[in-house]
């Protein structure tokens, strides 16, 4: 072996022929390469070739150059640079052919709908945000008026000053100023009591015969007049009502759906009752009653009395009855 090859010494010729060269330099045949990477010799030929479509993927032919240029002493880096530049056309045909079918193109339409779903969803998130985001700034900031609040915080101590003058007023009133009401004859006041009853709508009571002095002179007896209408009046006795009120109490160890409406239409309960649950209605009787699952009923109460589950009609674990009073 005559050394490693440098770069400058390779001719331009293509990665395949340049291998070649450097094997037949060396004395080489495929086998002796291909024993060496554990390959086919048809794999050898095949990068001498060109024909580079016998490789699996384009990673493991940069793997076997590799190795091959360094077996014949050639620059690797150099070598797999080359082998870059010849396989460049190769790779824009394919991304041309994959743009041109149907399928890609319709991937790719979905894919840039998907992408702007997404930025159209962010951007509502944001402006959702931001409109939160003012409504609270906006409420925080249209708080009390402070005139109002001013004026209200100067209106409570005025009204404290006035209180507490008044209550000094009031303490300071001397007793010489309160006066007691001089006695006014009875036949002056009843006339004004009667005018007051008059305008308050209110009929004033007579004064009972044994109440009346009997000392008193002839032109000062009052005169008892009799009402129209009764001072007082008894209240009216409302007739008691038709309608009839009936309680259902029900308890249940399973669960068990149950309706209950009354004598009117109007569901008092419809449910799913789980175990342990306690059912207490009332309404207007008879009710119309429905159990889904009569083996989840643990008792029935009826204004107070049991009813035995046992007496009821079922069919299929289901029964309907009516309870009257």
């Amino acid at each position: 072996m005559s050394g490693e090859v440098k770069p400058d010494q390779v001719a331009a010729e293509r990665v395949g022929e340049q291998l070649r060269l450097g094997r037949e330099r060396l004395g080489l045949d495929l086998s002796a390469i291909a024993d060496e990477q554990h390959l086919r010799p048809s794999v050898i030929q095949a990068i001498e070739s060109g024909d580079y479509s016998k490789i699996d993927s384009e990673l493991f032919l940069k793997g076997y150059v590799r190795a091959y240029a360094r077996q014949v002493g050639l620059d690797a880096d150099a070598v797999i640079a080359e082998l870059d530049r010849e396989l460049e056309p190769g790779r824009q045909q394919k991304e041309l052919e994959y743009q041109a079918n149907p399928l890609v193109s319709i991937e790719l339409k979905k894919r840039r709908k998907r992408q702007l779903a997404k930025l159209l969803v962010v951007l509502v998130i944001l402006a959702a945000a931001a409109y939160l985001i003012a409504a609270y700034l906006a409420e925080r900031d249209v708080g009390v008026d402070p005139a109002t609040e001013g004026s209200s915080q100067m209106a409570a101590p005025q009204e404290n000053l006035m209180s507490s003058a008044d209550s000094e007023q009031g303490a300071e009133t001397p007793e010489a100023l309160v006066q007691e009401p001089e006695p006014v004859p009875f036949d002056e006041a009843a006339e004004p009591l009667n005018e007051t009853a008059e305008s308050l709508n209110v009929p004033a009571d007579p004064m009972p015969a044994e109440a009346v002095p009997e000392d008193l002179p002839p032109d000062q007896v009052p005169v008892v007049t009799q009402l129209t209408e009764p001072a007082l009046q008894e209240p009216e006795v409302l007739p008691v009502s038709d309608v009839t009120q009936a309680r259902l109490q029900m308890s249940f160890s399973d669960d068990c759906w149950i309706q209950v409406t009354d004598a009117e239409g109007n569901r008092l309960a419809s449910s799913l009752r789980r175990s342990g649950d306690q059912l207490d209605v009332a309404g207007e009787a008879p009710f119309r009653v429905v159990i889904g699952a009569v083996s989840a009923v643990e008792s029935i109460r009826f204004q107070g009395e049991t009813l035995n589950v046992g007496d009821l009609r079922v069919v299929n674990n289901r029964s309907e009855f009516s309870l009257e009073l």
